[in-house]
């Protein structure tokens, strides 16, 4: 089991929130092991007679496990097998270790949340300009709904994990029932393993965003194979064909790609991969 605590960053942090959410805490699930997640494991150590240290392993995260309702089952069986990055991989002729290494860089971690849903982020500056698209003006709808309609990109009014539900159905019923703005919501969210965003469910192969929706609740493999459009309608095969990481990461990440050293953290993966893999031959 992975050890947790102040200061620890990534899915596994992002997870223990989603769980201590199922036990009425407020976490914003954002994989930052922060002051109020040490608080809360510390408030749930000691409902549960532990040590209070605010140290999540072993015991910890079995009395978490234990006391979850969470269907662990249900979401294993959500999750991306080995036979997935195969298959994906003989269909774009790329070496399975390059699609593991895209994977691991790519990927947000974990295509679904503990309820079972795929992960989504909502982007009201994205809501705003597509409900332009189908003739509806944001400006009268602003007022009392700024965390979901705005003009320009912002990450603050981001909740993470299952909250950003929240927000994508508070965007659904902005004015009634209304199939435009229902469509305008899904495309303005990211969804699944990849956080593909949901405008581009024409040239992935859907003719109504609601069958990328459905098809996002599926499992990874089927984020994975999206993934797999996604770069082929792009024209970004090429580049990891040629193991051009840099060409590669600014296309997929763009120009932020070097800051975040995503074509250097890339090539380390797929390095890893490709000796694992020959090791096995």
């Amino acid at each position: 089991m992975i050890k947790l605590k102040i200061r620890s960053k990534g899915d596994a942090v992002v997870m223990l929130q989603e769980l201590l959410n199922e036990f009425g805490y407020s976490l914003k699930a954002d994989g930052i092991f922060g002051m109020a997640t040490d608080l809360a494991v510390r408030d749930f150590q000691r409902d549960n007679r532990l040590v209070a240290d605010g140290i999540v392993y072993t015991k910890t995260w079995v009395k978490i496990l234990n006391r979850s309702s969470v269907d662990f089952i249900s979401l294993d069986k959500k999750y991306l097998q080995e036979d997935d990055i195969v298959q994906l991989a003989r269909e774009l002729g790329l070496e399975p270790a390059i699609v593991k290494a895209v994977n691991e860089v790519e990927s947000s971690g974990r295509g679904f949340t503990v309820d079972g849903n795929p992960k989504i982020l909502f982007e009201g500056h994205v809501f705003w300009n597509e409900l332009v698209k189908r003739g509806i003006s944001p400006k009268p709808l602003v007022k009392g709904n700024e965390d979901i309609l705005y003009q320009k990109w912002t990450t603050k009014h981001y909740r993470y994990g299952k909250a950003e539900y929240d927000r994508l159905n508070k965007a659904i019923n902005l004015i009634g029932n209304n199939v435009d703005v229902t469509e305008a919501a899904y495309a303005a969210a990211s969804w699944g393993l990849f956080q593909i965003m949901g405008y581009h469910f024409k040239s992935l192969g859907y003719q109504e965003i609601v069958e990328f929706v459905g098809a996002n609740q599926i499992n990874e493999g089927e984020h994975l194979r999206m993934f797999g459009k996604f770069i082929k309608v792009n024209g970004l095969v090429k580049y990891l064909k040629a193991k051009d990481w840099k060409g590669f990461a600014y296309r997929y990440n763009g120009s932020a790609y070097e800051k975040n050293k995503y074509d250097v953290k890339l090539k380390k993966a797929y390095e890893k991969y490709a000796s694992i893999d020959k090791r096995a031959e």
